[in-house]
């Protein structure tokens, strides 16, 4: 459990994209479906011809999708991994509101099978992504399920809480400038696109830090105070998408082709936000990458 079973989550606003369709590799793909699914997006490889299943290219309904209904208290959000994304989209804005002057809101997607985004085709084939043009996170619930079945990640509730954080992190960068700021630069241990991806792991974590003290309405908090399984949970997460880990699955190992940092890494800079709040994640913009290290 990681919601409050009271707290009121009726405000949301995600919307369902795409249509129903079968898991990617769902059935008979073993260890190249799985780096397929996850090591080509962090590695910049698209592998996702690699598998089937998928429905290719993107939805035939309405490019704005439909609000999901009856996703409206905390239980609803324990009980139910669309209603949890939905939650998390309410609690998430909430909190980055106050933090950030001038705050707007991205679009919550919950994808159900696949949906064409200014970005790409949006599916578990490519896992949970920020769409900056469209200022959009996207995130199809059935990537968790892959990595708790093919790639050995507990991905329970709270990991797939760190996991939304993190595409919210990715968002706050893009609308306070932190993306013009430092650009694309190539891949490495020192790279930018690898200190973007470890502050997004640390804005996570100083959101999960805070979560009980944001309540709703009526003053129930709207998430109750991780268990220390559940931080393990999260860590296990930030671990099991590092470009080390993921790279030692594919049976090679190159640094210099890292996009979003080491398993340490990420697990480093998920705590630092967790443990000492958002103000420690501006470090991990500026520090020698081998300060970056745990």
């Amino acid at each position: 459990m990681t919601f409050n079973p009271d707290a009121d989550i009726s405000g949301n606003t995600t919307r369902r994209r795409g249509r129903n369709g079968a898991i990617a590799g769902g059935v008979g793909v073993g260890v190249l479906g799985i780096i397929a699914l996850i090591a080509g997006p962090l590695l910049g490889i698209d592998l996702t011809g690699l598998l089937g299943g998928g429905a290719p290219g993107g939805s035939s309904e309405p490019a704005g999708g439909s609000v999901i209904e009856n996703c409206e208290t905390g239980a609803q959000a324990n009980a139910d991994v669309d209603c949890r994304m939905a939650g998390a989209q309410l609690v998430l804005d909430e909190f980055w509101a106050d933090e950030v002057e001038g705050y707007r809101k991205p679009q919550m997607n919950v994808v159900d099978g696949s949906t064409s985004t200014q970005c790409g085709t949006a599916s578990n084939a490519v896992g949970p992504f920020y769409c900056p043009p469209e200022e959009g996170v996207y995130v199809d619930p059935t990537f968790f399920q892959l990595m708790q079945e093919q790639f050995g990640a507990s991905a329970g509730n709270l990991a797939q809480l760190y996991i939304v954080g993190h595409e919210w992190g990715h968002h706050i960068q893009n609308i306070t400038g932190v993306m013009d700021r430092y650009p694309n630069n190539g891949t490495g241990p020192g790279s930018n696109g690898v200190r973007i991806e470890l502050q997004a792991d640390c804005y996570a974590g100083g959101w999960l830090g805070r979560m009980t003290e944001q309540t709703d309405a009526d003053g129930d908090p709207y998430l109750e105070k991780p268990t220390e399984p559940e931080i393990e949970d999260a860590l296990n997460a930030a671990a099991a998408v590092g470009d080390d880990h993921i790279q030692e699955q594919s049976g090679f190992s190159n640094p210099e082709s890292w996009t979003h940092g080491s398993s340490e890494q990420r697990q480093r800079w998920f705590a630092e936000g967790y443990q000492n709040g958002l103000g420690v994640c501006e470090q991990v913009l500026t520090l020698p990458a081998d300060q970056l290290d745990p």
